[in-house]
């Protein structure tokens, strides 16, 4: 603990210097807002928008073409439209927006944009209120840290320098020891982001981060630092005024991470030490002083696991997207702090005042709902939600979201749809009520995580608390083992067609080559269904399960799955609900069913089933649907950034074909197995939908 506990006596120098006694604040130099500008789309900018309203100040929200229908637009009736998809970042617009609405502030939100949008206000002198509200200084990653180094806070060997010639930073890397972790200076939320373990690979990674940087910040500055092989990402939440008050709201855990972005994230961290707690809250409110900062901000440390020592890594000068699980063990409402800090207010608690909230508290957790496929290496995914249930809000389960059922998650943007946080007395118990809420989710269209969230929750070692960055790789075949569909599912799913059929009498939802024999009408018939479910990972092929459903009265069916019989079953389906209720002779299921054309999606006891009507052969000949087989396929709506390889090339397993672009972020697409490439189908800057083929391969040649 050398290098943690050697600076402590400078950050209490520091913070008794800067300490100013909580007292109250004059009238005279409170400057009460009334009007602000969001920033932001999505979920932060309905829940800022909430509390804005909640005190009588009038939000205006922003908005571009994709963007029309969407909730947060909605949810203000002062909305401006930006046109473009990427004029979220026009810092020039939403200043002048600002002016044309009368708006005294801006709130950013959270995200990549307040930087630049920051300096645009500074250099224009304009009276919005931002530096109170975010702070209007947005130092570099280099400065942050000679001012944390000077501050007492302890810093991550690396290169922050101004050199960025390749040859340069590789020399760098090799100073400081591999593995490196290259990071972009502009960089968050995991992008321009690249971890290296060897030399030979650095330029690659390299070129990838600084590729990913520029289209994400139209930056390419990189740094390089040393890389803790099993390390944890503890977060402090810290607030301060304008009058020298600075506190810190706890900590925040967020080490469970994929593509170096949280997936989950509670408070406390678990298993920290009293006195490293401590000690690390003391940093963090250093740091946030000796930049004189106003406002909330997040300092974020990287944690040794085997050392138990802690480094500063950065300040977001910003909530963070897991701010609600701070609000959860304090019982406070940052963006009301937000706003009283910006209106000349002073913090309405102390120190000691919070300690007591965070020990009375218990324990939160924080999990956010992607569009995205965990088994695909969380590639995102986009569409209609065609179906969207939620577990119900209580003082315990909070879920802030920007989507319902029937809105469109678009390729323009992140891909997340929601968060879920759910409070306990105890660290098991918020996790036992996060499990229980997950099961209760349902999101039908895009694919999304919520299987895998709920797999981390019965993990073992998550459970204990046993958690760093490299969780997911660590535990991947526990939490990425397929189970195997029982009989009822597929059971179900064809009970959910027939009574959804039978429903609408002559509208014959089966029809098409997927199914064999005639529908069912008024009277009783029986028929063939051929399903197959559909893989995770786009990739393992699973045979089709024939089911054979015969109806013997109005609601009552005789089945069978293989070597499974169900007779005299009594079935119904409320299409108000798309509940489809079922007893079978050994147990009753209650199923969520929904219909996309040939593609079927099940919640069942907790669990989601996506299913496929099998289309014959013949039929696939006969409706001239071409095969795909020996085509590499789009695996979502995206840009082709770069081709790695030319017609005629002969490839090998994994070796990169295409790398695409989508919600800003790349994704190598590589070869599934080896062979030779007979066409690429698409080229540099061309737009694909998601099914496209990118590259075909030359049929096999089949021996004699």
């Amino acid at each position: 603990m050398r290098a943690v506990r050697k600076s402590t006596h400078l950050s209490r120098q520091l913070l008794a210097a800067n300490a100013v006694r909580h007292s109250s604040t004059t009238a005279s130099s409170i400057k009460p807002l009334t009007s602000v500008l969001i920033a932001n789309r999505g979920e932060i900018a309905i829940r800022v928008g909430r509390t804005a309203s909640e005190y009588g100040i009038r939000t205006t929200t922003l908005y571009t073409d994709p963007d029309a229908r969407s909730q947060h637009a909605l949810s203000s009736p002062y909305a401006v439209n930006l046109g473009d998809p990427s004029a979220y970042l026009d810092g020039d617009r939403i200043i002048q927006i600002a002016k044309e609405q009368g708006c005294q502030g801006i709130h950013p939100g959270y995200g990549f944009r307040e930087p630049s949008l920051c300096a645009q206000m500074y250099r224009s002198r304009l009276d919005l209120h931002w530096s109170a509200m975010e702070g209007y200084r947005s130092y570099g990653k280099q400065e942050s840290k000679d001012i944390m180094a000077a501050a007492g806070v302890p810093c991550i060997p690396g290169y922050h320098g101004s050199n960025q010639d390749p040859g340069h930073l590789k020399n760098e890397a090799a100073k400081i020891g591999y593995p490196v972790l290259l990071k972009a200076v502009k960089g968050g939320g995991g992008k321009g982001m690249r971890i290296v373990n060897t030399p030979e690979e650095f330029m690659d990674q390299l070129a990838s981060a600084k590729s990913e940087a520029r289209n994400s910040f139209s930056d390419e500055v990189m740094l390089v630092e040393k890389y803790i092989t099993t390390p944890r990402h503890i977060e402090v939440q810290v607030f301060a005024d304008k009058y020298g008050n600075c506190v810190a709201l706890g900590e925040r855990d967020c080490s469970i991470q994929r593509r170096h972005q949280k997936i989950l994230e509670e408070s406390p961290a678990p298993h920290l030490k009293e006195e490293i707690r401590q000690d690390i809250w003391e940093k963090a409110r250093a740091a946030a002083l000796a930049v004189g900062y106003e406002g909330a901000g997040t300092v974020e440390f990287i944690f040794d696991n085997d050392t138990d020592e802690f480094f500063f890594m950065e300040m977001n000068t910003r909530l963070q997207v897991e701010h609600p699980v701070t609000e959860m063990v304090t019982g406070e409402d940052l963006v009301r702090w937000q706003l009283i800090v910006a209106e000349g207010g002073r913090l309405p608690l102390t120190q000691q005042e919070i300690e007591q909230r965070i020990k009375q508290r218990g324990a939160a957790i924080e999990a956010r709902i992607y569009a995205e496929n965990p088994d695909m290496n969380f590639i995102p995914d986009s569409g209609l939600l065609l179906h969207m249930r939620t577990p119900k809000s209580t003082p315990t389960v909070r879920i802030d979201s920007g989507f319902v059922a029937g809105d469109e998650v678009s390729s323009h943007y992140d891909p997340m749809i929601a968060k879920l946080i759910v409070q306990g007395p105890t660290r098991e118990a918020a996790i036992q009520k996060l499990r229980a809420a997950l099961e209760e989710y349902e999101v039908a269209g895009p694919i999304t995580n919520i299987e895998f969230l709920k797999r981390i929750c019965v993990s073992p070692d998550f459970v204990a608390g046993d958690v760093e960055t490299g969780y997911i790789q660590k535990h991947h075949a526990e939490l990425f083992t397929p189970e195997p569909l029982a009989p009822e599912i597929y059971a179900q799913a064809a009970l959910g067609l027939a009574l959804q059929q039978i429903s609408t009498f002559h509208t014959d939802p089966f029809s098409g080559p997927p199914v064999t024999a005639v529908g069912f009408g008024v009277g009783f018939q029986q028929r063939e269904v051929n399903l197959v479910e559909i893989p995770a990972d786009g990739k393992a092929e699973h045979k089709p399960t024939t089911i054979h459903i015969r109806q013997t009265a109005l609601t009552k069916f005789n089945i069978t799955v293989g070597n499974k019989v169900y007779n005299n079953v009594i079935s119904t389906f409320a299409s108000s609900s798309n509940t489809l209720t079922t007893f079978y002779p050994h147990s009753r299921l209650s199923s969520t069913f929904i219909r996309d054309e040939d593609r079927l999606t099940l919640f069942q006891q907790g669990k989601q089933y996506r299913l496929q009507l099998a289309m014959p052969k013949w039929a696939e000949k006969a409706l001239g649907v071409k095969d795909v087989t020996n085509s590499v396929l789009a695996p979502m709506p995206c840009k082709v950034l770069r081709v790695e390889v030319e017609e005629g090339d002969e490839v090998k397993k994994d070796q990169p074909l295409v790398v695409i672009e989508s919600m800003k972020m790349e994704t190598v697409i590589r070869s599934p197995h080896d062979g030779v490439i007979a066409k690429v189908v698409h080229g540099k800057g061309d737009l694909c939908k998601a099914g496209t083929a990118l590259v075909e391969f030359a049929e096999a040649e089949s021996s004699s």
